[in-house]
């Protein structure tokens, strides 16, 4: 029972630090500080995660890390796919770690694995998004290896699931990921643009303007699909003119106006 209670406390104690180190990275307005000090963040999160490798906690926040760092702050492809790969270990572990009962979710097929989703309950949530988050990551991150993008069908119906639990989860950031796969194929390959479209503006609203990133990926992944340049121009240009100072935003907003720039600047070429 002490030795339980011990457990517990230091569980919350790592779990309080750590939150506040996910915190301070996204609050800081410098990428590239953040991109120098974060493999030190990563390497302390591993070491903690080597001590408790039964803590779901833990291993959900090494997924979050692993796959912020190498979705946006890596730009090495092989390094990307390492991260990646490691992010979503990390998510699986804490998916099987938080609900025994879905440790043998990789090996079912489709039509089992989405029988199984009607059992997951409001509190596996966190860890059923982390790990549909990771695996789309790290599917974006290895596109050319078709039996890696074969899964998402997998990882849609988990974002559907998280959906149906709360469709404001993570401040709309679930909308952007649910826009991005409608988005992935043009609509002679079957994607479906008009419903991505739904999901970025739902994803702006949720948000209020707080997070830069929701704009640009509805101008990169909607509007350049449908060849629509004056909403392009108005939505990155909304961007550039915004504030990027929003608590938990800042580092997320400097990154997507970036991104804005980037994208204004090849505006003419592509349209």
């Amino acid at each position: 029972m002490f030795g339980t209670g011990c457990a517990s406390l230091v569980n919350t104690q790592v779990s309080g630090f750590t939150d506040s180190l996910s915190r301070a990275v996204f609050n800081n307005p410098d990428i590239e500080s953040v991109r120098t000090a974060m493999p030190t963040f990563l390497v302390l999160v591993d070491g903690m995660i080597e001590s408790s490798p039964d803590s779901a906690t833990m291993l959900r926040t090494g997924a979050s890390l692993y796959d912020a760092y190498a979705g946006v702050l890596v730009p090495e492809a092989d390094r990307k796919q390492q991260l990646s790969a490691r992010s979503l270990d990390y998510a699986w572990r804490a998916m099987c770690a938080h609900k025994k009962k879905t440790c043998d979710w990789r090996v079912l097929n489709f039509a089992q694995f989405e029988a199984r989703l009607p059992e997951l309950k409001e509190k596996d949530i966190p860890y059923v998004y982390t790990l549909a988050v990771s695996w789309l990551n790290w599917m974006r991150i290895n596109s050319s290896d078709w039996n890696a993008v074969a899964d998402l069908p997998r990882v849609k119906a988990l974002l559907l699931r998280v959906e149906q639990a709360d469709p404001a989860y993570d401040d709309g950031m679930l909308q952007l990921y649910l826009g991005g796969i409608a988005t992935l194929l043009p609509p002679a390959l079957g994607g479906k643009p008009e419903e991505g479209r739904k999901h970025f503006e739902r994803a702006m609203e949720i948000s209020d303007g707080r997070n830069l990133m929701a704009p640009v990926l509805y101008a990169e992944l909607y509007a350049r699909l449908v060849f629509n340049q004056q909403l392009h121009h108005q939505l990155l240009s909304g961007v550039m003119a915004a504030n990027p100072n929003v608590d938990g935003y800042v580092l997320v907003n400097k990154i997507a106006q970036q991104q804005a720039a980037e994208l204004l600047a090849s505006e003419a070429d592509y349209f």
